[in-house]
């Protein structure tokens, strides 16, 4: 019998044939209007697709995963342990990135001439996110609390950016479950868990399409950045290097120091052996830049292959691709001292502790789709007096680095179920054995 290529190769070479047939177009001068006819459409169709499942999958896993817990002294443990570490990961992401930061300073070595063409290039870009984050603001203080309460479910179930209300349906429909007798609970129980396995089968049907995709996202995405004038999309680019190398390198440290630290801390799975099964998961944050579009395929790989049980990843995944931004607040913290630093301003350890906690809190905000930290980094800029302006000096390399970044925030997720799974002691034998048999 033939064997199958295993769906994360699948996966690299639709990545890498995209990224060849980006370059050879912009190289042959082939008409970008045939790439975004399409090819494109390809991207948006599988992208969609996976947006698609991600509010049902939500609302059916967190209820089922809740009700499964049989009590709330269990999740209350479990939720505590939950927020406390996701709080923890995303403080110290922002932290590693300060140091990077302020370690290289890539705002100084940004070019006058460069400076101004990027500030009249994004003007008119940065004037709508501004607009966008000035109702945030206006909103006040404890608006984040009033936003998790839906007026509407239905609208709440319409709209993918309102995750958080669709978490807090769950939850509050869980708990019920659990505050009534068992014999009337089970038939809704029943439901939302066989709800739930459809989903799942729905997304292996969906993921057929996964490596046509991530083609299709990449050859785009190329395309779209070179423009009509490729020499300076690459000038632009090179001229920002510093500035993606210094986010880069933060959110590297964040997959090979940090979340291997929590694994040696507090579980005993081996962190290749997690970072072996995550994998396609990565490579689909990486071409959709949408920890929601890819929380499907997440949850699928974690169970499936991870062997988390059901009710963990049901409850710390979908609650992490809401409020868990390791790779965004990282990006937020660099990415405002660096326009701080290339507008000449200073900032004191006083204005950068603040950036820690702004950028903490609107992690919890931030929707989990493509370009939403950007909004948030206006809000982080306001708090510490820097012009919101200098955003449009970060807006060229950002859809890379979003990319980027959406990987380290699906790590991040996956890293936390895998330590609260530990914790409960749900981690199965077979992940294990190999540690235990070195041990004794």
């Amino acid at each position: 019998m033939k064997k199958r290529i295993p769906l994360h190769t699948q996966i690299i070479i639709g990545l890498i044939l995209g990224l060849l047939f980006g370059l050879a177009s912009i190289q042959f001068g082939w008409s970008p209007e045939f790439t975004a006819r399409y090819i494109k459409p390809f991207g948006t169709i599988f992208v969609n697709a996976l947006k698609m499942i991600a509010v049902p999958l939500v609302l059916a896993s967190l209820i089922t995963g809740v009700a499964s817990l049989g009590d709330i002294t269990k999740l209350s443990r479990m939720g505590g342990k939950t927020i406390a570490v996701y709080l923890a990961t995303t403080t110290i992401a922002i932290t590693i990135g300060l140091i990077c930061v302020n370690i290289i300073q890539p705002g100084k070595k940004l070019p006058q001439s460069t400076r101004e063409n990027l500030m009249t290039l994004y003007s008119g870009d940065v004037e709508s996110r501004e607009d966008v984050a000035q109702g945030v603001k206006d909103a006040g203080p404890l608006q984040p609390l009033v936003d998790v309460i839906p007026e509407n479910v239905f609208q709440a179930f319409g709209n993918n950016s309102s995750m958080l209300q669709v978490v807090f349906i769950a939850l509050i429909i869980g708990i019920a479950l659990l505050k009534i007798p068992r014999q009337k609970g089970q038939p809704v129980i029943a439901f939302f868990d066989g709800l739930n396995d459809v989903i799942i089968k729905i997304v292996e049907f969906i993921m057929l399409l996964a490596p046509y995709g991530v083609f299709a996202l990449i050859a785009s995405l190329i395309v779209e950045l070179a423009g009509d004038n490729p020499d300076k999309a690459f000038e632009l680019l090179y001229a920002l290097l510093w500035y993606s190398v210094t986010v880069l390198i933060g959110l590297v440290a964040m997959v090979a120091l940090v979340y291997p630290a929590l694994f040696k801390i507090f579980t005993k799975v081996k962190y290749k052996d997690f970072f072996r099964g995550i994998r396609p998961a990565q490579l689909l944050a990486f071409s959709t830049s949408s920890s929601a579009a890819t929380l499907p395929v997440t949850m699928e790989v974690v169970e499936k292959d991870l062997k988390v049980s059901e009710e963990v990843a049901s409850f710390v995944l979908p609650l992490g691709a809401t409020i868990n931004m390791d790779g965004t607040s990282l990006y937020q913290g660099v990415a405002a001292v660096f326009i701080a630093q290339a507008l000449g301003l200073g900032l004191s350890v006083g204005d950068q502790l603040m950036i820690v906690l702004t950028a903490v809190l609107a992690s919890i905000g931030t929707a989990a789709v493509p370009g939403a930290g950007v909004v948030m980094l206006v809000i982080v800029l306001e708090a510490i007096g820097v012009p919101t302006a200098g955003i449009a000096l970060i807006l060229a390399p950002d859809r890379i680095l979003d990319m980027c970044r959406t990987v380290v925030n699906v790590t991040g997720d996956a890293s936390v179920a895998m330590v609260v799974a530990s914790t409960e002691g749900e981690i199965p034998e077979e992940m294990i054995r190999e540690e235990i048999v070195k041990v004794d």
